[in-house]
């Protein structure tokens, strides 16, 4: 088949698995819901470039980029705990931002884009699930890691179902 279509059938087939365990055999551990953060860190996977260097890139930097998303919202309801929620939070948001484009410069961390999904999906598991982010962490980074899983499967799949010439 052709490679386009076999990257269809790879994902679509998958796609069904990937949610079927976070709402199934997934839904009473830590990762509960936490689907929409797998499809996030299989997409980077791809934006990444695929192969061993995608799955590498997703799972530094999009775990990064929680952990940076996790210290944004306790510096906001810490340090700067003051000020008005919109106030505080705009900050911690903008020192986040600036600490994960400094972190650039380590080659692994280096795809900015890839740290940024990180940070908004730990973002969202706290507003979604109301999880403290020490809570949230965890298994946000644990969902990336299956996510990626699910991106480097799906290529291998999708390379073996490809008519070779």
């Amino acid at each position: 088949m052709s490679a386009y279509l076999a990257l269809a059938v790879s994902v679509g087939l998958l796609a069904v698995l990937d949610t079927w365990l976070f709402f199934g055999p997934l839904s009473a551990t830590l990762v509960a819901g936490l689907v929409w953060v797998s499809f996030i860190a299989w997409g980077c996977f791809y934006h990444s470039g695929g192969g061993t260097k995608g799955a590498t890139t997703t799972v530094a930097c999009m775990s990064w980029g929680a952990v940076v998303g996790m210290a944004s919202v306790m510096l906001a309801n810490g340090p700067l705990g003051g000020l008005d929620v919109p106030v505080a939070l705009a900050i911690a948001v903008g020192i986040g931002a600036a600490v994960i484009c400094l972190s650039s410069k380590v080659p692994l961390l280096s795809t900015i884009p890839a740290s940024v999904y990180g940070f908004a999906s730990i973002a969202g598991s706290m507003v979604l699930a109301g999880k403290a982010p020490e809570e949230a962490v965890l298994p946000t980074i644990v969902a990336i890691i299956i996510g990626a899983v699910f991106g480097y499967v799906s290529e291998l799949l999708a390379n073996a179902l490809t008519k070779k010439a």
